[in-house]
């Protein structure tokens, strides 16, 4: 597919845009920060750099994790340690999915068509995994090579409701999988602590998809890892919060543990601060509490008040 002319001169600007952005390469800490769907924006040499959808589309979960980046960075600065973050939109391809996955490249997605996706065949799929997708993982890799004890924090964030779905309770939800989930319990322990935020164990979403990011860099690999989604209209660019988990504290390692714990593996109370930092509407924090029964529907979850819900797969 050609790019698009510019609509003043008439060229034709062959430029490509990097796969991802490295924010800390030299940061020594263990931790790495990933963002996997951190831009909504679509490369100039796939369809002329538009998917044929509104800017209010382009705008929605469906083409990126609102909020994710901010908050990645802001975390990976925290935890002095690098952050790996993609320059794509997951429209175009889905670095969050392995090279086989249906859902690699969506042609419909929560409600919408995708008109620049209807027709891709095979031999544009794997222009973009050569393009897009593999040299972000191959980024990723590098990073997570760098010490043997490297731990992953994958920072996505989700939809308040997916169209003719019940609305999601949760706060933040952490995703991992039996496999190698040690990290991830003592997260989700210490974030229930929190008396104010619904957690969600493995939800919104299943924990487990072979082939995604954790999957390959951390699980097929023994590293320390977990997933952290958290609900995006909490921490949205412009919002009540900026992405930065700026909005409404100074500073959150102020209190005990903070990111100086999370460094060091003697706390993991820096996560949750940052998460304080967001405005959390009261109708969700007693949804949470109530366990609605339009929202819970008999899944029981091993930890008390953490707004168990049956997981679905991840949208």
């Amino acid at each position: 597919m050609r790019p698009k002319p510019d609509p003043l001169t008439g060229d034709v600007t062959e430029t490509r845009m990097t796969a991802f952005e490295i924010v800390g390469a030299d940061r020594p800490s263990r931790w790495l920060v990933t963002c996997d769907h951190a831009s909504n924006r679509v490369p100039p040499e796939v369809a002329g750099g538009d998917l044929g959808l509104p800017a209010a589309e382009m705008g929605r979960h469906i083409a990126y994790d609102v909020g994710a980046a901010g908050l990645a960075r802001a975390l990976a600065d925290r935890l002095d340690g690098p952050c790996v973050l993609s320059t794509f939109s997951r429209l175009v391809i889905d670095p969050n999915r392995g090279e086989k996955d249906p859902t690699l490249v969506m042609r419909l997605y929560d409600g919408t068509i995708i008109p620049a996706n209807r027709h891709v065949d095979a031999a544009e799929v794997e222009r973009r995994l050569e393009t897009l997708h593999r040299p972000y993982h191959a980024a990723l890799a590098r990073l997570a090579a760098r010490r043997a004890d490297t731990v992953i924090v994958a920072i996505h964030s989700f939809t308040p409701q997916l169209l003719g779905r019940p609305p999601r309770p949760w706060h933040v939800g952490i995703l991992h999988s039996p496999l190698n989930d040690r990290f991830s319990r003592a997260l989700i322990e210490r974030l229930q602590g929190e008396p104010d935020l619904c957690v969600g164990d493995n939800q919104p979403y299943l924990g487990h998809l072979p082939g995604d990011s954790i999957d390959r860099h951390a699980l097929q690999r023994d590293r320390l890892n977990t997933l952290i989604e958290l609900r995006h209209d909490l921490i949205r660019e412009g919002g009540a919060a900026d992405g930065l988990g700026r909005a409404s504290c100074a500073d959150p390692r102020g209190s005990a543990g903070g990111a100086a714990g999370l460094r060091t593996g003697r706390g993991l109370s820096g996560a949750p601060h940052l998460l304080r930092c967001t405005a959390r509407p009261a109708s969700a924090a007693s949804a949470c509490a109530r366990r609605t029964p339009a929202i819970v529907d008999g899944t029981v979850s091993r930890y008390p008040g953490s707004c168990a819900a049956r997981s679905g797969s991840r949208t």
